[in-house]
């Protein structure tokens, strides 16, 4: 991801979809926090962002669009606590963004199913590769 503005953009996104449920639980705060130092975005910026609307930036290509979607549901599992609210906004986003809901659907349920919640990425990127054939 080389674009500063794409990477406040992501955050932003990740901060709202954190909030859907009414609560920035610590948890959440931690891994949107890890994801901020892992795009090298500074702490005063990553603290700002809290108080700012998020400005969408569309992401272009799918590789990081898959990223993104991936954050997401980690971060929507890193409370413990999967709230229907949650399990909607993430779908909305991924069609918004442009990715197969089969593929979604899949990815979500191999999470689900995972006792750290978590998918090996060459997994990931098989279930929304497989939906091109």
């Amino acid at each position: 991801m080389e674009d500063y503005q794409e990477k406040i953009s992501l955050l932003q996104e990740m901060i709202s979809f954190a909030l859907i449920d009414g609560e920035l639980h610590d948890r959440e705060y931690d891994f949107i926090e890890m994801v901020s130092q892992e795009l090298e975005i500074d702490k005063e910026t990553f603290l700002k962002l809290f108080d700012k609307k998020a400005e969408k930036i569309t992401i272009k290509d799918e590789f990081s669009r898959i990223c993104q979607f991936y954050r997401l549901a980690l971060l929507m599992h890193s409370d413990g606590f999967l709230h229907e609210r949650e399990q909607i906004k993430i779908n909305e986003i991924g069609i918004n963004m442009g990715l197969n809901p089969y593929a979604m659907k899949r990815v979500l349920h191999l999470m689900k199913n995972s006792p750290d919640r978590m998918v090996d990425g060459n997994v990931l990127l098989s279930v929304f590769s497989e939906q091109h054939n």
